[in-house]
């Protein structure tokens, strides 16, 4: 009997983790991001309310974002900005004009 209970929990586990493989790129982007390129420092920080921040220069920012898993919308003091983004678990891209930035999760 326990045999079989562990047999059915381990199962229980991976078709879990097997739901769970495929994070949606709205999931992937919230947290802490930070990139060094260039000569400034940027950290930039997505909520799951949709609230976001960005700090450079020593100045913080504070609005809003969407994202689709292709496009990046922030809104800050009521300018809203579109970039191309791609995010994985460790790399969110950016692109605009044709300039990359990568920011690395923090």
């Amino acid at each position: 009997m326990k045999k079989r209970f562990s047999i059915v929990a381990c199962l229980s586990v991976a078709l879990g983790l097997a739901g769970c493989g495929g994070a949606s790129p709205q999931g992937l982007i919230l947290g802490k991001w930070e990139t060094g390129q260039g000569d400034t420092e940027i950290k930039a920080e997505f909520a799951g309310d949709g609230t976001a921040k960005i700090t450079m220069l020593g100045q913080t920012l504070q609005g809003t974002y969407k994202f689709d898993g292709e496009n990046l919308e922030w809104t800050v003091n009521g300018i809203t900005t579109k970039f191309q983004a791609k995010v994985t678990t460790t790399e969110l891209d950016v692109t605009s004009d044709g300039k990359m930035v990568i920011y690395k999760r923090t």
